[in-house]
């Protein structure tokens, strides 16, 4: 089975450019409130379900290997539509060419659910047709109630996880159940421990730990997180956002924080994940269509071809990640969840996970953390 490296754009999701990404839709007119999304995007035509999308062809950007390399084809094959595949190796660089002003040439947009809040929120955002996305009603009832985006207005999920414990069995000693074991580690396992490096993962362990909300705007409470965390530095052998499972699988550390489905990419048997009693985030993967779009008959046709359970199968047998259909979930955890179980995990305990949403100006704060924490 192919085991693609996809998840390097979730390392810098709302890291090193976010405070720029903020201004960035500011300047085009978006809200940097923070909280769920309460612009309801409007139509910019309307759209006919009879269009002949053979005259059509939409630009995709996505992040590389993050979908079946055969997509452009197979689309085309069923819909008759042309395609182009751009690639974004970050969700800030996407987000810089949708926010540049005038039409970037892009139809489709895979970003994380935060930033496709905030692109909403700029106005940039096409509502999504649902008379032609047939495919929403594979997606499981708790797709709909996704805190950055309630109803799927103008976001399809394409994936979605948490974020958790990944450790060795073998070496940790007590099994971790709780973000403090790695916030306040035995001595058995001091510098052997890893965090992630960037923003709102590394603030993540120390918010639910203390009890905050994971998209905490709060300046004393966000100060409490920054304290907690340059006490836990020290114990840690680095913040690392793309090597850690390896590091892990070797040996050479004991426990890491970790987005679930890295897990998946371990080869020693003894590498097992947690999700700490605290509990911690959803993260969601989304396509969204832009208001420039002129081929957006097609576009969603595009949204309503990955949500089909061909591609999805494709994301949970080669990505391993928890896809948002039904169907095709419950059948990876049937067949893939005895060897990845965080695939078996069910939408509602996922649901039960603290949504991401956009933080607003807080996201500056955030960064500031980040930066403060390593360089100590």
């Amino acid at each position: 089975m192919a085991r693609h490296f996809a998840r390097s754009h979730r390392a810098l999701a709302l890291g090193a450019a976010a405070a720029s990404a903020a201004l960035l839709l500011t300047a085009c007119g978006g809200s940097t409130s923070g909280g769920g999304s309460s612009v309801a995007p409007s139509p910019s035509f309307t759209l006919d379900p009879n269009a002949d999308l053979s005259k059509q062809s939409i630009v995709v950007s996505n992040w590389d290997n993050y979908m079946d390399p055969e997509t452009a084809a197979k689309f085309t094959a069923a819909t008759k539509a042309g395609i182009t595949v751009a690639k974004h190796a970050t969700n800030e660089e996407i987000v810089g060419k949708l926010t540049a002003g005038g039409d970037s040439g892009i139809d489709v947009a895979f970003v994380s659910g935060q930033y496709a809040q905030a692109l909403n929120e700029a106005g940039l955002l096409e509502p999504l047709d649902k008379r032609l996305i047939p495919n929403f009603s594979k997606l499981y009832p708790e797709t709909t109630k996704l805190a950055f985006d309630p109803g799927n207005v103008f976001s399809a999920p394409y994936a979605w996880g948490t974020t958790g414990i990944c450790y060795r069995s073998d070496l940790v000693g007590t099994a971790p159940t709780s973000w403090n074991d790695l916030l306040t580690p035995s001595a058995q396992n001091n510098q052997k421990t890893l965090m992630l490096s960037t923003q709102p993962w590394m603030n993540l362990p120390a918010a639910r730990a203390l009890g905050f909300s994971v998209n905490t705007t709060d300046a004393g409470e966000l100060d409490q997180i920054k304290q907690q965390l340059l006490k836990t530095k020290p114990t840690l052998l680095a913040f690392d956002d793309t090597t850690f499972y390896s590091r892990l699988d070797s040996g050479e550390v004991n426990m890491v924080e970790a987005w679930d489905g890295w897990c998946n990419y371990a080869q020693n048997k003894n590498v097992k994940f947690v999700l700490p009693k605290e509990g911690a985030d959803l993260w969601t993967d989304t396509m969204v269509v832009l208001k420039t779009s002129k081929n957006k008959e097609a576009a969603m046709a595009f949204i309503n071809y990955i949500l089909d359970d061909t591609a999805q199968t494709w994301l949970t047998e080669n990505i391993l990640y928890k896809s948002p259909n039904q169907a095709v979930a419950e059948k990876a955890a049937s067949t893939l969840g005895k060897d990845y179980p965080n695939l078996a995990m069910t939408p509602a305990d996922l649901a039960k996970q603290e949504g991401l949403i956009d933080v607003g100006d807080a996201a500056k704060t955030y960064q500031q953390i980040a930066t403060e924490v390593q360089a100590s």
